[in-house]
């Protein structure tokens, strides 16, 4: 089974950002692989173990820095790696249409696993784009996966705790969740054995991909002032329960 596994290389987010020129952020912060990524790295390391003769490639698109991120998938898990590299700022349309023409060029895929979301920009679209191109199914934020010979068996949760439960057909795309599993993190050994794994490093312009029909870009980024304004709500507990009610109803309306 050929299984692939996008990650990203993002800005830690314990780190503390600074944004240039109000248009990027300050790229000398630390860089790790997206949170979600791991979470498919490890199901995807798993699965290797109950289908024999798999391989795993990860794959990632971003500057020369992101090897790192490669790196940490060898280290937990993947055989290989494929960068490509751009020093652009990519959005989900032209990062979805370059991993996918990196796969195709590369082999042909069984399953893809994508975290849901990145913790950069959160758009949780690029799942759904690789899909829709390779014409595969997709879902996301799994929660449990089942695989056999030619369908995949996936509970997905939905907002509100709720889950649901899909049956999709090989190949296909699956976005995978925090409950998916508990990232397996390399020991000591896993990360001396993942720097004698190769790496194919390809630049964005070697893909040869269509522009998309659409994009978007960034106008302007700023941190985000959380402004509150502390209010004292006195009497007695019952007068102060119902003023708290009275304030999720009308003012924060999480009340119905």
């Amino acid at each position: 089974m050929q299984i692939y596994v996008c990650v990203k290389h993002v800005p830690d987010s314990a780190a503390n950002i600074h944004i240039i020129d109000n248009r990027k952020i300050d790229d000398t912060v630390p860089f790790l692989m997206n949170p979600y990524d791991e979470h498919a790295v490890t199901e995807a390391a798993a699965l290797k173990k109950q289908v024999p003769d798999s391989e795993i490639t990860a794959v990632c698109l971003g500057k020369k820095d992101a090897e790192k991120t490669l790196r940490s998938a060898l280290a937990m898990g993947a055989d290989r790696g494929v960068l490509v590299e751009t020093d652009e700022t990519c959005d989900s349309m032209t990062t979805a249409r370059a991993l996918h023409a990196a796969i195709v060029r590369d082999g042909h895929a069984d399953i893809i696993f994508t975290g849901k979301e990145s913790i950069d920009n959160e758009g949780m679209q690029t799942q759904f784009r690789i899909g829709a191109l390779f014409d595969f199914p997709v879902v996301t934020n799994a929660v449990f996966l089942e695989v056999t010979t030619d369908r995949a068996r996936v509970t997905c949760e939905l907002a509100g705790g709720r889950t649901r439960e899909f049956q999709l057909s090989l190949p296909c795309v699956v976005g995978a969740g925090r409950g998916l599993n508990t990232p397996v993190y390399p020991t000591f050994p896993d990360v001396v054995k993942s720097r004698k794994k190769p790496i194919t490093c390809l630049s964005l312009s070697q893909l040869d991909i269509p522009a998309p029909p659409g994009s978007t870009r960034i106008v302007s980024m700023m941190p985000l002032e959380q402004r509150r304004q502390p209010r004292e709500i006195t009497g007695t507990p019952a007068e102060q329960a119902g003023e708290i009610i009275r304030i999720l109803r009308q003012e924060a309306k999480v009340l119905s």
